[in-house]
């Protein structure tokens, strides 16, 4: 009898699951949906302050920071709705969304600002991320060439 217990308690905790992850691509979608306003009014913020209709290279730079926050949020709304769907994570989508979040670090930092070892460290993060996801692409090809 532990078995049929342990399993019809193992089918709950499932369902809870299914139904949390739910909830958090809803918010998501929330999420984007802000993120979009929010981009939509950052732009019209610095479109309207003087010189007015002429973007410096800061405003590009918070510009392209807030749409690159809303393209990780869609990406992390693809993972959400890819493990409803397949019940796995896959980590070539994972790893994909986090070099997308690591190259929003790189084109937003002030380099005036930051030490020198934060650089060099969020390089090492790059260059890291760039091989793992270089590494996760070969390794089909590699099985199905042994094949």
């Amino acid at each position: 009898m532990q078995i049929d217990n342990e399993d019809t308690l193992s089918k709950k905790l499932e369902v809870v699951i299914h139904w949390s992850v739910r909830t958090l691509s809803i918010l998501m979608v929330f999420v984007i949906v802000m993120g979009v306003l929010d981009v939509g009014w950052t732009l019209y913020q610095r479109i309207i302050t003087p010189p007015i209709y002429i973007l410096t290279i800061n405003d590009m730079l918070a510009t392209f920071g807030a749409f690159m926050a809303v393209l990780i949020a869609i990406e992390i709304f693809i993972n959400i709705t890819i493990y409803l769907r397949d019940n796995v994570i896959h980590v070539k989508i994972v790893m994909a969304t986090a070099l997308m979040a690591i190259s929003r670090k790189v084109i937003i930092i002030d380099l005036e600002q930051i030490d020198v070892m934060y650089v060099f460290a969020i390089g090492c993060v790059v260059l890291a991320m760039s091989i793992g996801y270089w590494l996760i692409h070969q390794l089909p090809r590699k099985s199905h060439i042994e094949e």
